[in-house]
């Protein structure tokens, strides 16, 4: 039966195939190799007898005047005795008519015998599974007398004991299955208590530690996985909810203005003022809408590791963009009494403009936004270490030690009330940490409060 592709085989099953078929194979060797061991040994006794024999009787008809006569006198059993002339004409043969008898003038052993005084030979005999044994000697007269007999061969030996084979080969088919079902179960038994799920299985043999090691990898790998998930299960859940609180408060602050104009309430000439919560609200909610966008491109980017999903890379001089982004917020930080400076030399990184413009962006805005009045903020973009590094630093309130790990999650604030009076999504840090990322590069954060902060983004070498 042809086995089907995609079939699982029985260990068991295989393991008494191979014992039967090696038991048997082996079997079948050794009878065959006894046979023929025997054989030889039996017909070379058996030529020493006749040819003991035919010397005796060549000794007697040399004494004798008749030898017709005197073959004909003697009962030899089974051997077969013919006398040949020496030109290979037979005279008396004791099983046959010796006048219809072919010349044995050719005859192996006949031709031994004239030759040098005694012959030897075998052939098959008429029998199927027999051999017929020829001994000859030569007499004083000039001619030679020939014995000979049958007997078995190996196959003769083979189908004597056919009964005993057929007994022996069901004994090995009984005893392999047997034996197998022991091995299988002592064999498989420890390989079907491997815990695939612990994680830490136990290869029981040498041999099947590459398949152990694996499936602890696996598993390793699928906890991993499968931790990653729920992870991102809980952030989208907590970002979720985080974006729905945001949104909410300019929509609400908007919608009560909008109400209180749309209503009369408001005096007349509170109408400005309510309009300009209205704008600064809206302005809020598109740089929230903007973040959060970003951030979305950003991770679909991480996940699939296609960095042209956000934006195609070129070739981006650092220094320009720092330049860009503090000319931008001069406005703003002449405003909140803040001094910007930007310094360092021209350093070239291969990525997305509009990326780094925001990565800077951020990371300025935040220094100018958490300074004090008469406070400083420096940009410097500078090699260090072979690497294009740019390093924000502030004088402003600082951020305690216990909040420095958790400033780049998404909406986190170490102070919600002064963060949400300043105007902030609580996404730009956020945007900083995954925009390095895509960047290959590293974050680093030093900070103390009453002092400064000091961010410094590391990118790779340049090419």
């Amino acid at each position: 039966m042809v086995r089907q592709p995609g079939a699982k085989g029985s260990l068991s099953r295989r393991m008494f195939v191979a014992l039967v078929v090696a038991c048997a194979a082996v079997a079948v060797a050794v009878t065959a190799a006894a046979s023929v061991i025997y054989q030889s040994a039996f017909l070379a006794d058996e030529h020493e007898q006749l040819s003991g024999e035919c010397r005796t009787l060549a000794s007697l008809l040399d004494e004798s005047d008749d030898d017709a006569a005197v073959l004909a006198s003697l009962d030899l059993g089974d051997i077969r005795v013919t006398l040949v002339d020496p030109d290979g004409t037979v005279t008396y043969d004791s099983q046959a008519d010796a006048s219809e008898l072919p010349n044995h003038g050719d005859r192996p052993e006949v031709v031994q015998a004239l030759s040098g005084g005694a012959g030897s030979s075998e052939r098959s005999s008429d029998t199927v599974g027999y051999m017929s044994l020829y001994e000859a000697a030569r007499l004083e007269s000039g001619q030679v007398i020939r014995l000979s007999v049958d007997r078995a061969g190996v196959l003769a030996f083979l189908f004597e004991d056919l009964a005993l084979l057929v007994a022996l080969a069901a004994a090995i088919v009984a005893v392999s299955w047997l034996v197998s079902r022991w091995l299988s179960r002592r064999f498989v038994r420890p390989i079907l208590e491997i815990d695939p799920s612990s994680g830490d299985g136990e290869a029981p043999y040498e041999e099947l530690d590459p398949l152990v090691r694996r499936l602890n990898e696996q598993h390793g790998e699928l906890m991993n996985r499968m931790s990653a998930i729920q992870d991102a299960a809980d952030l989208r859940r907590e970002f979720t909810a985080n974006v729905t609180h945001e949104l909410k408060t300019p929509i609400a602050s908007i919608q009560g203005a909008a109400e209180l104009i749309r209503d009369g309430i408001a005096k007349k000439k509170d109408v400005p003022e309510f309009a300009g919560r209205i704008y600064d609200d809206a302005r809020r909610l598109s740089s929230l809408v903007s973040d959060i966008l970003t951030l979305s491109k950003l991770d679909e980017s991480e996940r699939v590791g296609d960095r042209e999903l956000f934006d195609a890379t070129t070739r981006v001089d650092l220094l320009s963009v720092a330049r860009d982004v503090v000319g931008r917020l001069e406005p703003k930080a002449e405003k909140a009494g803040v001094a910007l400076s930007v310094r360092g030399v021209s350093m070239q990184i291969t990525g997305s403009s509009r990326l780094l413009d925001e990565l800077v962006s951020n990371l300025v805005d935040n220094a100018i936004r958490y300074n004090r009045p008469g406070g400083r903020v420096y940009v410097w973009v500078l090699p260090q270490g072979g690497q294009p590094c740019l390093r924000v630093s502030d004088t402003g309130i600082g951020i305690p030690e216990e909040a420095q790990g958790k400033v780049f999650e998404r909406f986190y604030r170490v102070d919600k009330g002064r963060s949400r009076d300043m105007g902030g999504t609580g996404l730009g840090l956020a945007i900083v940490k995954h925009a390095a990322t895509y960047h290959g590069a590293e974050v680093k954060l030093e900070s103390k409060v009453g002092e400064g902060t000091t961010i410094t983004v590391t990118f790779p070498p340049a090419a």
